[in-house]
């Protein structure tokens, strides 16, 4: 197996996704239409990575209604998205190719956004990020080296420093709909002052009960961008964004047993009469603050520098029953001379209260054949954790802490980049990167006394080759990325540490222009993982139930893609689909046998890795029907058509069709009706139906299983999606 999986590594390609224009290594991600001389600065990373998808801004808000950014992404190939409450709204994940977000790595204008020790990214601390987005990229695979955490799957970068508008204009769009959904964004823009000044602000309100009972979500979030132009060679840009989220919990999903007869139930906040805590609740805010200087020193050399600082805060608080003493470090507590009680009803906040900090330089080199780039990124991040018990029906003192720990970690991320064309057709491009980790654990909640010090470095290289003729581009890349364990695997003695992880990519890709506006796509990958980390279920030495190391996993899949979109007509298609092979070539399965007080071990060979569909297909049908009116009031009048079908995917990595998550397929429509008067003023009308077929489906789960009274007991705990549902909406832009 180890040789064929090598095999296919050397002989693997992948898919270029743009192919009309010999790529420039660079992104234009703070470019500014003023000024022609003014800098095209990269602050993500310096190429452009060929086999990315881009979020056409028109596409994004014809479409953007209420629902968080996964959602919006959902068109793509290879993408399952996922929400908690089950209409898109509150909490929501996103898996690509498989990889799930603590795999993906996000940022934020360059800036890095995943959690430095979950890993994870929680869109819902940033609600209505597209109305501030200009542009939305996705690369699968390693990609290119990245500001924050190795991307083991994908990467997500998001530039929201839409500062462009040379003139004054403010605009208002509100939507309402299904489950009391209520989105409200307004929009200013100064225009740009003197030459030299320009600034917007963006402010949003989303408010939703949820399809799951109590899942109701209130978010709020507010956005200030500034640019500054010193000189045709210089600016100054300031970013500064705040998101609010309160949203009623709904993580445990609804058992499968129990779908078929209240499909909407919701088992968390429940208290000992069968009632429910009302305020069962998530509460957070995340605060960033960026500052960007670009410089062009000369026509060949750019620089500049990157500060940033995030700021979270919050807590979840919960009603939980029967909980012991000792639990909280308590003795039993006494309620009469003669007798003492082990557990109590209480409420409690988990807190987590974080600051993160960095700052990044570099150095670009552009020429006719050569470009190059340098980066150095350093962050350092403080993580408190802390919990606190508000009420207890017995024996707890006020705002009692039962724990109050911290953690410290330090990521010094310098990468290399060059990219040649040594040919009329050949380009060949490297990119060489150098991370190093310092990560300090004072405890864990469970454990509070283990603590770790951990040290991580990392060599992550990745080459490509280019050919581009005409209207045909063929690329093959190789690629390798490591990262670190995150907080949870690492709850373990010094003897059971996990290890760092290792993906070996290759991409070997196929675009073909075949008439103006008509372009198919085609990409064959292999992902080959070395000590991914997968639950087991096994207990480690310290009693917690964390992710092990497996030594050997893959992905391999075609991703094909066809896309039409002449120039200003009528209609626009976008057709994929993904075929993949997703598998562990051996797995051991832990289960807890309570009538032996053991763990039984299962194993098993090249079974399928949990969650990893092998097959997704989407498409998107956009009609214009009066584009070719020269003089109509509604000329960009617009009807989209968009399908997803996933196929089935396991709950866990055993390949047990008792522990499984059904195909489905889901139909949104989106109707939008502008009416364009003189001077740039415009009045919007439109109308979502989301799963127009009003199918029941479930996207995501998670399942356990232990033995007890000599018979295997399993539990698979779906999260259902919302049916039919509608949104109407109305903006105005003056």
């Amino acid at each position: 197996m180890k040789r064929y999986i090598l095999l296919l590594f050397i002989l693997t390609f992948q898919t270029n996704l743009k192919a009309q224009s010999q790529p420039r290594i660079y992104d234009s991600l703070r470019n500014i239409e003023l000024p022609a001389a003014l800098i095209k600065a990269n602050r993500d990373n310096l190429l452009s990575d060929q086999y990315k998808n881009k979020v056409d801004k028109a596409l994004m808000q014809r479409i953007n209604q209420a629902q968080d950014l996964p959602y919006l992404l959902n068109g793509m190939s290879s993408v399952v998205v996922s929400s908690d409450g089950g209409t898109g709204t509150g909490y929501t994940g996103i898996r690509i190719r498989g990889a799930d977000i603590t795999r993906i790595n996000v940022t934020l204008n360059g800036v890095p956004v995943n959690d430095p020790e979950s890993q994870a990214t929680f869109f819902v601390n940033t609600p209505d990020l597209l109305s501030s987005a200009k542009e939305v990229q996705v690369t699968k695979g390693v990609g290119n080296s990245k500001n924050g955490v190795g991307n083991f799957g994908a990467s997500i970068a998001i530039n929201t420093l839409d500062v462009q508008d040379k003139d004054a204009h403010i605009s208002y769009v509100s939507d309402y709909g299904t489950f009391n959904t209520f989105k409200n964004t307004f929009r200013a823009t100064t225009g740009l002052i003197n030459e030299k000044f320009i600034a917007t602000v963006r402010a949003s309100a989303i408010q939703s009960d949820g399809y799951v009972d109590r899942s109701s979500a209130n978010l709020k979030s507010l956005q200030i961008t500034g640019r500054y132009l010193i000189n045709e060679a210089t600016q100054l840009t300031v970013n500064c964004m705040t998101g609010k989220e309160k949203t009623g919990m709904a993580w445990n999903g609804v058992l499968k047993e129990t779908m078929d007869t209240n499909r909407t139930f919701n088992e968390l906040g429940m208290k000992s009469d069968g009632s429910f805590y009302r305020n069962q609740s998530d509460n957070y805010r995340q605060d960033y603050y960026q500052l960007f200087f670009d410089h062009k020193l000369n026509k060949h050399f750019a620089s500049g520098a990157t500060l940033f600082y995030t700021r979270g805060a919050g807590y979840y608080e919960e009603y939980r029953s029967g909980q012991s003493f000792v639990d909280y470090g308590l003795q039993d507590f006494a309620i009469s001379p003669d007798s003492t009680i082990a557990e109590t009803d209480l409420i409690r906040q988990l807190w987590l209260d974080n600051h993160f900090i960095g700052g990044r330089l570099y150095l670009n080199y552009f020429s006719s054949n050569t470009d190059a780039g340098l980066y150095v990124n350093l962050s350092r991040y403080i993580g408190r954790h802390f919990g606190e018990v508000k009420w207890a029906q017995y024996g707890f003192a006020d705002d009692y802490r039962w724990y109050d720990l911290d953690a410290f970690k330090t990521d010094l991320n310098m990468y290399a980049m060059v990219d040649h064309r040594f040919a009329r057709n050949w380009s060949f491009f490297a990119d060489l990167q150098y991370r190093q980790v310092q990560y300090d654990l004072y405890g864990f909640r469970k454990n509070p006394q283990l603590q770790h010090q951990l040290s991580y470095q990392f060599l992550n290289p990745k080459l490509k080759l280019t050919y581009l003729k005409s209207r045909t581009m063929v690329s093959l890349q190789l690629g390798l990325s490591q990262k670190e364990p995150n907080r949870d695997d690492i709850e373990a003695g010094v003897s059971q540490l996990p290890k760092p992880e290792k993906l070996y990519n290759s991409e070997l890709s196929f675009n073909q222009t075949l008439a103006p506006g008509l372009q198919f796509y085609l990409t064959h990958y292999l992902m080959y993982y070395r000590d991914q980390l997968v639950l087991t279920g096994k207990i480690n030495d310290v009693g917690a139930y964390t992710r092990s190391n497996i030594p050997e996993s893959y992905r391999s899949g075609i991703e094909a893609e066809i896309t039409w979109n002449p120039n200003r007509k009528w209609v626009e298609i976008n057709a994929n689909i993904a075929w993949s092979v997703n598998k562990i070539t051996a797995y051991t399965e832990y289960l807890d046998d309570y009538d032996q007080g053991v763990q039984v071990i299962n194993q098993f060979q090249n079974t399928d890795i949990s969650f990893s569909p092998a097959c997704i297909a989407g498409a998107r049908f956009s009609f214009f029907p009066f584009r070719l009116r020269p003089h109509s009031l509604v000329k960009e009048a617009s009807v989209d058509l968009m399908n997803k079908y996933v196929g089935k995917q396991f709950l866990d990595n055993t390949s047990n069709p008792n522990r499984m998550l059904n195909a489905y397929a889901t139909t949104d429509l989106m109707f939008n009706l502008p009416f364009r008067f003189e001077q740039e003023k415009q009045l919007n009308l439109r109308l979502g139906v989301y799963n127009v077929f009003n199918a029941l489906y479930e996207n995501n789960g998670y399942t356990y299983s232990y033995i007890y009274g000599q018979s295997l007991q399993t539990f698979n705990y779906l999260y259902p999606q919302s049916g039919r549902r509608l949104m109407i909406g109305a903006g105005i832009s003056l």
